[in-house]
């Protein structure tokens, strides 16, 4: 793989703590490419994980506008501006709907949906002062979910599925206002993965009819949705946005 590609730029991931998530893959990635990133998070990054001395690590709740505005204003000054946003932090839950309550489903907008909101409203100054100083670093990527598309599912109900389609959805109308602005604005969609979210979920004969159906045989990794989010926030992908990226081994193909 090409070296260098985030040479230089200053990158906020949020829920990038959890060292086996896809944020935490999105940020080795990301340092390796020659990024510097801040991880934005509920919890610390603890100082024995893996590249934890290169990596910020600030306390950030999304449901909270506050929170996020602070913690953009830290990783500012500590990097001197911001070029690139990913906005990964989220829950995911399968209660049916007959089950739910208002609660559960206004929880989890608040963080999926709402939650990518604050952060990158909070973040939109450094981004647009990235798109004047250095035209074409500016990006913001979102984490989005094959839920959206198939109406939920498996890990994920309507509560989710509904979240993640608000995400695709916001993310097309973002590469519309702000591309004029000079900041491209794409989201992924994966399709199951390896990850706390997942391992363990699924009976072993469930987990063996599910592989059998996909085209690939086989769940995706963290990495691999890392290596998405790379081309996302990249100059390789300079003339994408509003584009919702499919990382799902041939799960749903549309």
């Amino acid at each position: 793989m090409t070296e260098g590609l985030l040479e230089g730029r200053r990158i906020i991931v949020s829920g990038g703590a959890n060292a086996r998530g896809i944020g935490r893959a999105i940020i080795t990635r990301f340092l390796a490419q020659g990024a510097r990133v801040a991880c934005l998070d509920l919890d610390a990054i603890g100082p024995d994980s893996p590249g934890a001395d290169a990596i910020l690590s600030l306390n950030c709740d999304v449901r909270s506008a506050d929170s996020c505005t602070q913690a953009v204003a830290a990783a500012v000054a500590a990097f001197g501006g911001i070029d690139i946003v990913v906005n990964n932090a989220g829950i995911v839950g399968a209660t049916p709907i007959w089950e739910m309550e208002e609660h559960d489903f206004v929880g989890m907008m608040d963080i999926n949906l709402n939650g990518t909101f604050r952060l990158t409203r909070a973040a939109l100054p450094a981004l647009m002062d990235s798109a004047v100083r250095t035209p074409g670093r500016a990006a913001i990527v979102n984490m989005g979910s094959m839920a959206a598309m198939r109406g939920g599912g498996l890990l994920g109900s309507a509560h989710y599925a509904t979240s993640k389609g608000g995400i695709h959805s916001l993310t097309k109308a973002l590469a519309k206002e702000l591309g004029p602005k000079g900041i491209r604005a794409n989201a992924i969609a994966p399709g199951i993965i390896e990850t706390d979210m997942t391992i363990g979920k699924f009976g072993e004969a469930q987990e063996t009819s599910l592989k059998a159906g996909l085209p690939m045989r086989r769940f995706g990794s963290a990495d691999e949705v890392a290596k998405a989010a790379l081309f996302l926030a990249s100059d390789l992908s300079s003339y994408c946005t509003g584009t919702v990226l499919d990382v799902n081994g041939g799960f749903h193909i549309h």
